[in-house]
């Protein structure tokens, strides 16, 4: 809602008083103009024009109202007016309407002025209402800077004398804020070298460049009987044209001195050991990468050795519980003392739980504890390993940290370091902890997305039969390639022996991959071998398989080639339902890629037909069904995919197993980025 309030009194204002503004235009842009007793615009500054848009030619002798009133505003525009003309000064919020149509809020003071007739107009000055606010915010920082920071604070005029000081600082210099003002420093703290301090603040000054750190020791009035020291910090203020102010001083109490400063740069370094850990650890989701990678960060910087272990029931669930009950197995290990026995500390081992010691305790409780001189020595209980048992002798301490991950101990990590360096402090086990906990997390995600994996992977395996059968009129061969840096995915081939001598065909994919993707395509290929064994067409079949997939949930989708093969007319009807198209060799080595329907991925909705496309394969033709992920790559897109594997069937005359290989190893010079399955179907000669 628009605002205004009026005041009884009006200021005199200065005679040019459009285009004045002092300092305060260099704080906030002003716009300043000048109606006459008719409402006409009389005198328009630059800075209105700046602000509103509008150039002085284009509005003075225009009335006011119908340049610059909102149409909803005319009302109450005309009332300020009258109220004006009567001689009252009004103050409020109002909308201007800018000259591109957008209303802009301004905070605006409109004053009786005479016109050059001696009629009563007005004098209006108005600042955008975004504008104030942002420089009332700033000052309420600044305020709330001044008055809560336990940091001395001070801003000095161009002469070096105090022209604002904050309690801390007056209580550091054992003088009140107000003795402070109108003095330089030589005046209120003589005696902390202040001579010097004050050259110091001059340069700053001259030079344009704050001064950081400066140390001054001395005695002042706060207390008299002592040396204190302060970490001083000079900034020269300026103004909006560069023109220098003063100056800003920051003071810091560091009369602790060296433990102060070991303190900080010992915090610094705990917080950039975080900082490293997250971005070093967890890089990949290898769990012995991942372990590795925990220790490198853990030494040398934080421990002179780090073990990393795993419980064997976490790291092979499967196994019977019996065998694996109470077995740590290490993961990784960094021993980098010479006398170390590393070959009885080994990545790869496994040691079962020393009952009643430490170890037990750590696993069983879940929490961290320190081990101490007499425990250490006490873990190995083999009277044959007496070299280890020395070597564990000589740390001056040690940690051990559970990794617990979801609530579950999955083994520990123990750290050490030797009698040279100091032992683990408070602050130290704390962050050993932190960095642990985090690790965990890490190592849990690796550890489960390795079993999920090899369940994929198993699941994958159970539900594609890769030895294809024998039929009439084909020779076949397939392959199936799990993706390198994700889970298992849901690409799938299959060849089904049909009625009357024929081969169906299907090649399909998936959206997604783990678990869940190989499930769905166990359960689609389920579905194309009952309805192929029906004799369904290719595009009916594939009609029903979009049912299926709808029928599995609204974020399923997958792809699919379905062809059916006539080895007595050599006749291949092929169906599309969004898959990459299938590739033919004829027995002349000419290659060409099917250009029919290519139809709608599975599960999209709409209940769409499908078409198919039919293609005589003569005696010693080669049929190419292909997954994306053989054609499409981060570093290729698909058409350049296709170019390298029609480059790759040139060679098509070879034994069908060696082709399959070749078109595999020239299209995937290493481990895919995506699953790929390939299915090469060659029709026999007589």
């Amino acid at each position: 809602m628009d605002t205004y309030q009026s005041a009884s009194e009006v200021p005199e204002q200065p005679a040019a008083a459009v285009g004045y503004a002092g300092v305060l235009r260099e704080l906030l842009p002003i716009a300043l103009w000048r109606e006459d007793a008719q409402g006409r615009i009389a005198e328009w500054s630059l800075a209105a024009q700046d602000l509103l848009g509008h150039r002085r030619e284009d509005v003075l002798g225009r009335p006011g109202s119908s340049v610059l009133v909102p149409e909803a505003n005319r009302e109450l525009a005309d009332e300020l007016t009258r109220r004006v003309q009567a001689g009252e000064t009004v103050v409020g919020t109002l909308p201007v309407r800018h000259r591109d149509g957008h209303r802009v809020p301004m905070e605006m003071w409109i004053v009786p002025a005479r016109d050059a007739g001696g009629g009563t107009g007005a004098l209006l000055i108005a600042v955008e209402t975004s504008q104030v606010l942002h420089m009332r915010d700033s000052l309420a920082a600044l305020q709330s800077l001044f008055t809560q920071s336990p940091i001395g604070l001070a801003t000095l005029g161009p002469d070096l004398r105090f022209l604002r000081v904050n309690d801390a600082l007056a209580r550091m210099n054992g003088v009140s804020a107000e003795d402070h003002l109108g003095k330089r420093l030589t005046e209120v703290v003589p005696g902390v070298n202040a001579t010097a301090l004050e050259a110091m603040m001059q340069r700053a000054l001259d030079g344009g460049t704050a001064v950081v750190d400066v140390r001054r020791t001395g005695r002042t009035p706060a207390d008299p009987e002592h040396d204190r020291t302060w970490s001083c910090s000079y900034a020269p203020l300026l103004d909006g044209a560069g023109r220098r102010l003063g100056l800003i001083a920051s003071l810091i109490d560091i009369t602790e001195g060296q433990r102060a400063q070991a303190d900080a740069d010992r915090a610094r370094h705990r917080f950039a050991l975080l900082a490293e850990a997250g971005t070093r650890v967890g890089t990949t989701l290898d769990l012995r990468q991942t372990a590795q990678e925990i220790v490198e960060v853990l030494v040398p910087q934080l421990a002179d050795s780090a073990d990393v272990q795993l419980l064997e029931a976490v790291l092979e669930p499967d196994e019977a519980a019996a065998s694996t009950h109470g077995v740590l197995r290490r993961l990784a290990a960094s021993f980098p003392d010479p006398a170390a026995p590393t070959a009885k500390l080994a990545a790869g081992q496994t040691f079962r739980i020393p009952t009643g010691t430490v170890y037990e305790q750590v696993i069983a409780e879940g929490r961290s504890m320190n081990l101490y001189t007499s425990d250490i020595p006490a873990l190995i209980r083999d009277p044959r390993a007496g070299r280890l048992r020395a070597y564990l002798a000589t740390l001056g301490s040690a940690r051990m940290v559970p990794l617990v991950a979801r609530g579950t101990v999955l083994g520990a990590v123990a750290v050490t370091r030797t009698r040279e360096r100091e032992p683990f402090d408070e602050e130290d086990c704390v962050l050993l902890d932190e960095l642990v906990a985090r690790a965990a997390l890490n190592i849990d995600n690796a550890r489960m997305y390795t079993h999920q994996r090899q369940a994929a992977l198993t699941l994958q395996r159970s539900l594609t039969n890769s030895a294809l059968p024998e039929v009439a009129g084909l020779e076949l061969t397939g392959r199936y390639l799990p993706a390198s840096d994700h889970d298992v995915g849901g690409d799938w081939f299959d060849a089904i022996r049909l009625p009357g001598g024929r081969t169906g065909l299907v090649i399909g994919d998936v959206m997604g991959h783990g678990i869940h993707a190989a499930a769905v395509m166990g359960q689609l290929r389920t579905a194309v071998r009952t309805l192929a064994r029906l004799d369904t067409p290719p595009a009916q079949l594939l009609r029903s398989l979009d049912a299926v997939v709808a029928d599995l949930g609204e974020d399923e989708m997958a792809t699919c080639v379905y062809a059916v093969h006539d080895p007595e007319t050599g006749c291949c009807v092929i169906a599309r339902a969004g898959h990459p198209p299938p590739a033919v060799v004829g027995p002349d080595g000419r290659i060409r890629f099917l250009d029919g329907p290519p139809g709608t991925p599975l599960g999209t909705g709409g209940g769409q037909e499908f078409a198919t496309q039919e293609v005589r394969l003569s005696p010693g033709s080669l049929l190419v069904l292909y997954t994306d992920g053989l054609i499409e790559a981060r570093d290729r897109d698909l058409d350049q995919g296709m170019d390298q594997l029609a480059q790759a069937l040139s060679a098509a005359d070879q034994p069908l197993e060696e082709l399959c290989d070749t078109v595999l190893e020239r299209l995937l010079p290493c481990a895919p980025q995506d699953d790929v399955a390939v299915l090469l179907a060659r029709t026999r000669r007589p």
